[in-house]
């Protein structure tokens, strides 16, 4: 189990390292509440509410209310998308076979709630 977390700890950092600016900008401000708008992303923030929404090409992948975060692959299982969703610390996508797996479970890239 230690050997595990290790691994996983590594692959968090390598990927935090090789992550595009756009990606870490986004998140940050995603996770900040801030506004953001850089090429094909975009974070919107909504007034006086907690409710926030990560875009790509017009399209919600992720979005956060009160705490509580989905994302979803907005039926484009695309490398940019997965390198977004990626963005997030919970977050781990990997595609094998043409089937993407979230954090270690297939998953067909419905909405679904994420911890973070």
């Amino acid at each position: 189990m230690v050997a595990i977390a290790l691994l996983a700890t590594l692959y968090t950092t390598l990927f935090l390292i090789n992550m595009r600016k756009i990606t870490k900008d986004a998140i940050r401000a995603f996770r900040n509440g801030n506004k953001f708008k850089r090429s094909n992303t975009e974070v919107r923030t909504f007034p006086h509410s907690s409710y926030r929404q990560l875009r790509l090409f017009g399209n919600v992948i992720a979005e956060s209310d009160n705490g509580i975060l989905s994302i979803t692959d907005a039926g484009y299982n695309t490398v940019t998308t997965k390198e977004r969703l990626n963005g997030f610390p919970t977050v781990n996508i990997v595609q094998k076979d043409f089937q993407w797996f979230l954090n270690g479970e297939a998953w067909n890239g419905e909405y679904i709630e994420v911890d973070w």
